[in-house]
């Protein structure tokens, strides 16, 4: 079977990039990145017309990168887990203790979350971005190595 080493980048539909740019820029420290103006048709059906905005972004440690789209034929309804695509996106951490650090900085940022949850195969912290779209931040059990 073919391999792949991990996931290159995530790209969520957001009612404003801008906006969700600012916040990601903010609470996760993600840095905008330049990209080719033929970004936005590289995988797209025949005959579909750019609109809208896309901002990148890159973790500058994480080897992680985001971007946000805002479609000029949005629907423009906030976020749901209940519809068909994405549920929501965990970004790991090494040990527990680092998300007791990320609940400081959420706390810091004015981002409502959860409580740290342990579960016998991890532990995960929860919150939601502006368009409601659910992040967590998650470290695995001694049980996944």
């Amino acid at each position: 079977m073919p391999d792949f080493k991990g996931v290159s980048h995530i790209e969520l539909t957001v009612r404003d990039a801008d906006r969700s740019a600012e916040w990601y820029e903010r609470v996760l420290d993600m840095r905008r990145v330049d990209a080719p103006p033929e970004h936005d048709v590289v995988g797209r059906p025949p005959g579909w017309q750019p609109g809208g905005r896309v901002i990148n972004m890159r973790h500058p440690t994480a080897r992680f990168a985001l971007g946000v789209r805002t479609h000029d034929s949005s629907d423009d309804a906030e976020f749901s887990e209940f519809r068909v695509g994405l549920d929501h996106l965990a970004l790991q951490v090494d040990r527990r203790s680092e998300l007791e650090k990320w609940a400081e900085h959420l706390d810091g940022c004015g981002v409502a979350h959860s409580a740290i949850t342990d579960m016998p195969y991890g532990s995960v912290l929860v919150f939601r971005d502006p368009d409601n779209i659910q992040l967590e931040f998650f470290v695995y059990s001694n049980i996944y190595g």
